[in-house]
Parts: C-alpha cells; structure tokens; sequence
C-alpha cells in the first residue's frame, strides 16, 4: 500500500491508502517527486465521486523518477528523470506513485528542480495551444515580426508562460495583470515587453 491525497463520495480531502500501480503497456509508474496544484483540482473535487470504497485521487501536474517501464515503452527506462500533466482517466499524481502513459511525459530538465518541473506541464500546454494552436501564432519569427500580441493575466501561470513563448516568437506583447490590489487602489498593472 502507498500513501496519497484522495476522498471518498460526500467525504473531503484525507489522506489515504492504495495499492501501488503495476506497468503494463505504454504506462510507466513514477515515484513522485513534487506536484501543483491547478484550478482543474478544484473543478474536479467539486465535481465528486460516486464511490464509497474506493477514493478519487486528485493532481494533474507531477515530476519524479520512472521506477518500473511496461513491456511496450520505448521512451524511457527506470531511473529516468521526468515531467508531465496527469490523464483524468487515470488515478490523480497526488501519490507515492503514479501510473503514466509515456506518450504524455517528457524528459525533465536537469536545470529545473522537482518542484519547478511540476509546476510546468498544465500551464505551459495551456499557454502554447492558445498561441499556436487556436490563435495560430506563427511559429516563424520572421512571420511575427512588428506584430503585437494582448496577454490578459500576464501574472499567472498561464500568462506568464505565454509572455515567454510570445517573446522567443518574436511577438510584442502589451500585457496586464490585474490583482485585488490594483482594483482597490483604482489602477491597473501593465507592462510591454518588445524585442
């Protein structure tokens, strides 16, 4: 048995107990190492369980260490150093161990620690699709070159991942970030990064 973070139908948030997954196929299990939190947390604790014996366990965003590989995976071997957003068909990564499809995990890079890895996957899926999937930024500098970009929430993570990507695309962006302060003080927070 392995310790996570889980609840039961009408139950919170406790700590529980459940058995350690197995590899098979393309799935890796990893010890994790660091996870984040995501408003998607949020939304699916609301959302509930059904089940009175067996707990839901939440987390999306992990980082760790690949400790056992199914027969099918190629990517990867154990004592690999990885990242990644978690499937919501899958048990949560708020857990001793999590049980990962290798298609969805990415090597780790040695300059983030842990906990800097895992608080990467979600927001910077989020912030790369916005720009280059559904407003389809060009991934050609030389495309985007004089023209401007709005980031709305430019201080969160979403935001400020899309700043980054928007500027090694060479987008100028005009960015604003909102907080209870500046609503209370009657101003608002902007800033413009330009190449």
């Amino acid at each position: 048995m392995l310790k996570a973070v889980g609840f039961y139908k009408g139950s919170q948030l406790q700590d529980v107990s459940v058995e350690k997954p197995k590899a098979t196929g393309r799935n890796l299990v990893v010890s994790v190492q660091a996870v984040s939190v995501n408003p998607v947390d949020t939304k699916q604790f609301k959302a509930g369980t059904e089940d009175e014996k067996h707990p839901r366990i939440l987390g999306y965003d992990a980082s760790g260490i690949v400790e056992e590989v199914g027969e099918e995976v190629t990517l990867f071997m154990p004592g690999d150093h990885v990242y990644y957003a978690g499937d919501v068909t899958k048990a949560g990564t708020n857990s001793e161990y999590h049980l990962v499809d290798e298609r969805i995990v990415g090597q780790k890079p040695a300059s983030l620690s842990f906990g800097e890895a895992a608080a990467m996957p979600l927001t910077t899926i989020t912030a790369y699709e916005g720009l280059f999937d559904r407003l389809n930024v060009s991934k050609d500098v030389e495309d985007n070159k004089g023209k401007q970009l709005l980031i709305v929430g430019s201080a969160g993570g979403v935001g400020s991942v899309a700043i980054q990507l928007a500027k090694k695309s060479w987008l100028k962006c005009d960015c604003h970030s909102l907080s209870y302060e500046n609503v209370r003080m009657g101003e608002a927070s902007w800033c413009r990064c330009c190449h």
